[in-house]
């Protein structure tokens, strides 16, 4: 069998293909991988934006700095008879945490560190401390923002994927109507949310009040550390769930019609077909769209950004916004690489562990 003439063209002169994937390569590797490495080598360092001193290795320093913890357990105050003491409600009394964090000779691996959450465990009370608390709480809410937004949103996706799948008159309307919010620009879906979500005039708000009839109390949604965090997420699933939607259904039509018409003649209903016929179809798509997901939920920022500032009261710290926030404001690029390389190494983590469940067996 023959080469044809621009294979033999090609082969005989691979300059030329060099040449063409040479933009692409020089801006993947300007953009992309030299960025990379220089992260990693300033989170090993004293790095600062603009400092007069010069920059200093210091190893592990920023990284134990970001995720060291420790424990402490408080046992209850006594008096001098050895009676333990109680408040004016009756509950037991405990040391400050400060007068074990803060100057104290006994306890030097604990200098420096905040509380983070706590226990009771029987009349002692277990508290668990971070060196950085603001750190710790990025990188609980990205967890629970991943955690939350990927099995929600794919299944969404899915479920309208499945609804318009259908050869419906006009079913290509809500297509577009549903695929809307993914062309339009995250900031002005996030600065038009803020104004939905608004704690006194807010279209949430307005809406709640009126279908219970003036019942329902106004709640600052982003301005209340309990509901911020979940208002972005319901936001952000909103959001994307169009653009999973499509992906879902290109999956679907790849399924040969065939299957369902011999699922029908062997008397399978709707959940049957889904089952034994839609899902196993749906496979590769299912394994494209959790990676998909999963790295965009860790790549959270915008939205954040604009709508709260990481606020109130850290509630919705995220690390992508903790990396920009102290590598640029903060002007602590060694801190803010930290932070990259962390997350870096845990969405590779996460990537090779969803890849070998994922697996074919």
């Amino acid at each position: 069998m023959s080469t044809s003439g621009p294979q033999k063209s090609l082969q005989r002169h691979p300059l030329a293909g060099w040449l063409m994937i040479a933009p692409a390569a020089v801006l993947i590797a300007t953009f992309l991988i030299a960025p990379f490495i220089l992260a990693f080598g300033y989170s090993f360092t004293n790095q600062r934006l603009i400092s007069p001193n010069p920059t200093e290795f210091v190893g592990l320093r920023n990284f134990e700095q970001l995720i060291g913890v420790g424990t402490l357990v408080l046992s209850p105050e006594t008096d001098d008879a050895g009676v333990v003491v109680r408040d004016d409600d009756g509950a037991l009394q405990y040391p400050t945490v400060r007068s074990f964090t803060r100057a104290n000779d006994d306890f030097p691996h604990l200098q420096g560190m905040q509380e983070w959450f706590g226990w009771n465990w029987g009349d002692d009370r277990v508290v668990v401390l971070a060196r950085d608390l603001v750190f710790m709480k990025a990188l609980t809410n990205t967890l629970i923002f991943v955690a939350v937004v990927a099995p929600v949103q794919s299944a969404l996706a899915l479920l309208l994927a499945l609804m318009i799948n259908q050869k419906l008159r006009g079913i290509n309307i809500f297509r577009t109507i549903y695929f809307m919010p993914v062309v339009v620009s995250i900031v002005v879906v996030s600065l038009l949310w803020r104004f939905i979500y608004d704690g006194r005039n807010g279209l949430l708000n307005n809406l709640l009040e009126f279908l219970s009839f003036g019942l329902f109390q106004p709640i600052d949604w982003l301005g209340n550390p309990g509901t911020a965090l979940w208002a972005i997420i319901a936001m952000s699933i909103w959001q994307a769930v169009g653009f999973h939607m499509v992906i879902w259904l290109s999956g679907l039509q790849t399924i040969p019609v065939s299957l369902y018409e011999a699922a029908e003649i062997e008397g399978a209903n709707a959940w049957q077909k889904f089952r034994f016929v839609t899902w196993p179809g749906l496979r590769n798509t299912a394994v494209l769209i959790i990676v998909v997901i999963t790295m965009q939920a860790f790549a959270l920022f915008a939205q954040v950004d604009v709508m709260t500032n990481g606020g109130p009261v850290d509630s919705t710290q995220v690390l992508v916004f903790q990396a920009v926030q102290r590598g640029y404001e903060q002007q602590n690029i060694a801190g803010g690489s930290a932070i990259s390389v962390i997350l870096f190494v845990i969405v590779l983590t996460i990537s090779l562990t969803q890849r070998y469940l994922t697996r074919e067996r």
